[in-house]
Order: structure tokens, then sequence, then C-alpha cells
């Protein structure tokens, strides 16, 4: 695999979140993949105007941000945005796995995040380019 960048948006109305998102993934979140490059940002607008545009590889979403949380956020882009890429959201809490699969989620971990699970399970969707469904078996 050449060692194009991935670009990995996140997304969190929290820095401290952002910067965890980051630091679980590092600069190549397994071994087979390229480095990745990560865009951050922090509004409903900036996530839905970024993969509008195209280029996004991978969208991890936090379900906890506010106003908008990352499943509403992810359940717009699935209905709106055609080839959308696939998204791995941030669950509040493990019980919450129903609302994941609601948004259309492709993967889902929960918080505290465990960086060795969100870097798993962000690997296993940038493999895959999973489009819908969530995908249990990338979950902690």
């Amino acid at each position: 695999m050449p060692d194009e960048a991935l670009t990995v948006l996140v997304y969190s109305d929290n820095a401290l979140t952002r910067e965890r998102v980051r630091l679980a993934l590092g600069r190549r979140p397994a071994a087979d993949l390229p480095r990745v490059e990560f865009v951050e940002v922090a509004t409903e607008w900036a996530v839905l105007d970024r993969v509008r545009r195209g280029g996004v590889d991978l969208a991890i979403l936090d379900g906890e941000a506010v106003p908008a949380g990352g499943m509403g956020v992810c359940r717009t882009i699935k209905d709106e945005i055609f080839a959308a890429p696939p998204v791995l959201v941030l669950l509040g809490r493990p019980q919450d796995r129903w609302l994941a699969s609601w948004s259309y989620a492709d993967g889902a971990v929960a918080h505290p995040l465990d960086p060795v699970a969100t870097a798993d399970a962000a690997a296993s969707l940038l493999r895959t380019g999973v489009t819908s469904g969530v995908d249990v078996s990338t979950s902690s």
C-alpha cells in the first residue's frame, strides 16, 4: 500500500476528547495502514461541510458533543451525503449501542476511550471502507 496519508475527521465540542482520539490513533492506527492526518472540527456545520467536500477516509464523531451530538450528525451524513465515509461514533455509555445502530454508524466505542480498542476500531473501518451498518466486532 502506498504511503499516501489517510484523512480522519474528528468531531467533538471538547478539545480534550479530540486530543484523546488523536493520541489513541497516533500517526498510524495500524502497521499495515498509511499515516493519518487529522482534521479537527467542533461544530456540526464544519463536519457536514468537510464531509461534503470529500477526501475524508473516516469520520470519528463524539456522541456526547453539544449542541449537536455525534449520532445525530452521523444520521445526517448517512442520509444526505452520497458515498459518505465510514463513521465511528464515541458513545457516552456502552448501553447506547442501539443509538449507534439508529444513526447508521459503522462502528462504536464507549467513553472512557480505550486507546487500543479505539485504534483497532478505526483501523478496521479504514481498511474496509464500510459505508453503512454498525459493525459490533470493531466495538469495545
